[in-house]
Formats: structure tokens, C-alpha cells, sequence
């Protein structure tokens, strides 16, 4: 079982440290701040523009509804098979030259999308691009946390989190002006552009020191196979379960309700894809202010308290958004609901980097986060089932309950580890 240690910073500043290059580079906590929140940016911006066309491929390649919500699902996939392998491959070879990998593989994948001529070679392209999108999260999330001291570490990890719904609000914004001239195939080359960027600025920064240094303290140490450190011990195991359902929780309700809404709206309230899009921008702003919050509230007041509040407030606010009817509810009530449903995604990179030492960090963060990944990628399937056999408000209505499971793993399974240095 991991031993922990306090570590006192004394202040809130960039370590001093922060621009001096490395041995292996010019890494630099801020540096790979933007490299993690980037990378995620380009995987967020990905995923919406595919939930904004689903209506569009659907007709040009005469997909039913089932084939068209199996995209996202096998996209998911690919993210949990890419997850894993590219995960274990960082806490071997290094964060900066596996991500580097990451990147290339989707966006080739990604550009293949435009010359798609049914669903089946679609699939395959987005299996494959998911697989290249399944890194990111994890070894992003690794690289700069550790860069950052103890105290802003939830921070850090809520600033990532942002990096998502940053590039899914770009594409709530650029897909209506786009999409109606240059069409799906257009749009997924669109999505080349910021994983390009992405691999600039992957190229401008060194390894992480930490990894470098653990490696070269360990150099001589035959090492644990990292996905077998997850599951070391009885407790250790009960925390990764525990890990395993919070972010389960959180994809299949961030999922179920980012890709069903703009037809939910579209079919219930009569909504175009502008005024879908302006309700979609709207969530994602509070999303945004909900991760904000919960990075600092979880620096205070520790991660467990602020997992249990954003749950409870998840639960309440995805309840009452079934029951609203009018335009204006429907747009403050996204923005609340919103803030608690995905705000959690500003704990989970700090909760993971303090529960696994850093030979199997970005393993922990890739493996785990996949999971749950793998199981949020049901979420609009079985929203699209209960829709089909009951109405969109119940399917949202139910999808409240899973939030009571998080609730109980979080008061159950989960320690409270504020303060510790990294192992």
C-alpha cells in the first residue's frame, strides 16, 4: 500500500521553477498546463462537432438511429482501447513522445472521416481516431500535474478539465456557421486544425521531471507492471473501484445528455440548430464555471467534500431539468445543471495522481478514466432507448439516479488525500 507524505508549499505562485529547462528539455509547469489543456480542447471540439452532424450523416449515408449513436459509442471505444495501451506506454517511454503518438493517430483518422462512403468505413475511422483520442486525457492530465505543487493541484486538474468544454464550446460556436456550407465531410477536416496545433505545442516542451527522475531512481528496480499496481492490495482495489464508478458516472451523464439534447430540444421545444447551439453554449459556460469552482473549493476544503456537494447538486438539478418546459427555464436550467453535472471533472485528474505512484500515473489516469469512459459511451444508447420507448424527459428524469451510486462510492470508497506528495 502507498505510504503518503505531506508536502507544505509555502506559496500559491508558479514554483520556482517553472521556466528553468529541465535536463530532458524546457519543461515548465505552465507549459505543461497549455500542452494538457490543448490536447484536451482538440478531443472535446472533436466529439461535439460529431454529436452536431449525427442528423446530417445519418441522411447522406442512410444510417438508422441506432447506426448513428453506435459512432459516438465506438469512438468511446477506441478512447478505452487507446487508453490503455497509450497510458502504459507513457509511464514506460515518457509523457511528451507518447502523446506526441496520440495526436498523429487521430488526427490522421480524423481526416479520413470526410472521405467516408457508408457506415462501415466510418466506423472503422472513428474507432481508430478514438483510439488516438483515448490518450489524451491521462497522460495530459499526468504531465502537468506533475509540474504543479501540492496545494494547486486540484486547480491544475480543473484547468485541464476546462481544456474539454473550451473546445467544446468553440465547436458549439463554429459548427452552425460552418456546417451549412462546407458539410460533415468539411467539418471533420475542420477537426484537423487543432490537433495540429496541439502537436506544436506538444513539441515545444520537455519531459516531466518527476517521471524522469523516478525512472532514474529506479533504473536498477525491477518494476510492478503499472495496471497490476492499481489493484496491488485489497485497499488499493477498493479505492480503483471506487475511481472506476465515479467516472462512469460521470460519462455516461455527461454523454447520455451532451449528444441526446440538441434533438431532445429540436423534438420537444421545436429548437433549430442555432437556438440548440446557443442552449449548448450556454451549459458548456456553466460546466466551465462548475470546474472552476470545484478546483478551488477542492484545494480548500479537500476532494471529498466537494465530490459529495457537486454530486447532490447533479442529482437535484438533472431531476428538475426533465420537469422544465419554457425557453428561458430550459436555458438557466442547462446552465445549473450543467455546473454540477460536469463541474466533477475538476477532481478526478488530482484525485487519481495522488491514489498512484508515477510509474503507473498515467496508466491510473488513462486506464481508469477509460473505463468509465467505456461505460459513458452507453449513456446515448440507452438515453436513445428510453426516449424511443418512453419520452425524452423520462430518459433525463432517470438518468438523476446515477448519482446517487457516485454519492455512496464517494463516501465509501474514496480517501481523502489533500495535501500529499506525489509518490
Amino acid at each position: 500500500m502507498p505510504i503518503y507524505k505531506q508536502d507544505r508549499v509555502e506559496s500559491l505562485d508558479v514554483p520556482a521553477h517553472a521556466n528553468a529547462p529541465s535536463a530532458v528539455g524546457t519543461h515548465s509547469p505552465v507549459r505543461a498546463l497549455i500542452a494538457a489543456v490543448s490536447g484536451y480542447a482538440m478531443d472535446g471540439f472533436d466529439l461535439l462537432i460529431l454529436g452536431f452532424m449525427l442528423n446530417l450523416i445519418s441522411a447522406d449515408l442512410g444510417l438508422t438511429s441506432s447506426q448513428a449513436g453506435s459512432l459516438v459509442t465506438w469512438t468511446l471505444t477506441g478512447g478505452v482501447v487507446g487508453g490503455v495501451g497509450f497510458g502504459i506506454l507513457s509511464d514506460y517511454l515518457g509523457r511528451v513522445r507518447v502523446l506526441t503518438y496520440t495526436i498523429l493517430l487521430f488526427a490522421l483518422f480524423t481526416g479520413l472521416c470526410a472521405l467516408a462512403t457508408g457506415y462501415a468505413d466510418l466506423l472503422v475511422y472513428r474507432f481508430v481516431a478514438g483510439i488516438g483520442l483515448g490518450g489524451e486525457f491521462g497522460i495530459g492530465m499526468a504531465l502537468a500535474i506533475e509540474a504543479w505543487p501540492a496545494d494547486q493541484r486540484a486547480r491544475v486538474s480543473s484547468y485541464v478539465g476546462m481544456g474539454w468544454q473550451l473546445g467544446v464550446l468553440a465547436a458549439a460556436v463554429i459548427t452552425p456557421l460552418l456546417l451549412p456550407h462546407i458539410g460533415w465531410r468539411g467539418m471533420f477536416v475542420v477537426g484537423l486544425f487543432p490537433a495540429v496545433g496541439s502537436f506544436v505545442i506538444r513539441k515545444a516542451i520537455g519531459e516531466s521531471e518527476l517521471f524522469v527522475r523516478t525512472n532514474a531512481t529506479n533504473a536498477t528496480k525491477k518494476r510492478e507492471f503499472p495496471i497490476k499496481t492499481l489493484f496491488r492490495d485489497k485497499t488499493t482495489t477498493k479505492h480503483s473501484i471506487g475511481v472506476i464508478i465515479l467516472c462512469s458516472v460521470q460519462n455516461f451523464g455527461y454523454y447520455g445528455l451532451i449528444v441526446w439534447m440538441p434533438a431532445y430540444l429540436s423534438k420537444m421545444f421545436g429548437y433549430t440548430l442555432t437556438k440548440s447551439a446557443i442552449w449548448t453554449g450556454a451549459s458548456i459556460l456553466g460546466m466551465l464555471a462548475g470546474i472552476w469552482i470545484f478546483g478551488q473549493l477542492a484545494d480548500r476544503i479537500g476532494r471529498k467534500p466537494a465530490f459529495i456537494g457537486y454530486q447532490i447538486g447533479a442529482l437535484v438539478m438533472v431531476f428538475v431539468y426533465s420537469t422544465l418546459s419554457t425557453p428561458d427555464a430550459l436555458l438557466i436550467g442547462g446552465i445549473f445543471m450543467g455546473l454540477f453535472v460536469n463541474g466533477m471533472m475538476g477532481g478526478y485528474g488530482a484525485l487519481m495522481a495522488e491514489l498512484y505512484p508515477t510509474h503507473a500515473r498515467s496508466t491510473a489516469q488513462n486506464v481508469l478514466w477509460s473505463i468509465g469512459r467505456a461505460v459513458g459511451g452507453f449513456g446515448p444508447l440507452v438515453i436513445g432507448a428510453l426516449a424511443t420507448h418512453y419520452s425524452f424527459g423520462t430518459a433525463i428524469a432517470l438518468l438523476a439516479s446515477i448519482y446517487i451510486l457516485d454519492l455512496l462510492a464517494t463516501l465509501f470508497l474514496i480517501p481523502e488525500l489533500r495535501g500529499v506528495a506525489l509518490e
